[in-house]
């Protein structure tokens, strides 16, 4: 994995620290809205974390898959990428 790992990692622990305050305030039997958006912000950094990573893998993967020459194996990395891509574009 040739991706941004620092940046990734950073991204993923935030988004931890937001699970962490939404099981607080759950607890804590917090406002609905300040929960809802706490949720909401975990929802972004996850979906921007994906959404850097899959360029990454494009980038880096996608590149070297798709120009092997291999047809087997750069259609196998196309229906993987458009399986993996439609999941995280799914509401």
């Amino acid at each position: 994995m040739k991706t941004n790992k620092k940046a990734l990692l950073l991204s993923i622990k935030k988004a931890m620290g937001t699970l962490t305050k939404i099981t607080s305030l759950i607890e804590d039997d917090a406002y609905c809205a300040d929960i809802a958006q706490q949720i909401n912000a975990t929802i972004g950094l996850l979906r921007s974390a994906n959404h850097q990573l899959l360029k990454d893998h494009l980038a880096c993967c996608g590149r070297e898959k798709l120009g092997s020459g291999d047809e087997t194996q750069a259609a196998n990395f196309i229906e993987e990428f458009v399986r993996v891509r439609a999941m995280s574009v799914r509401k």
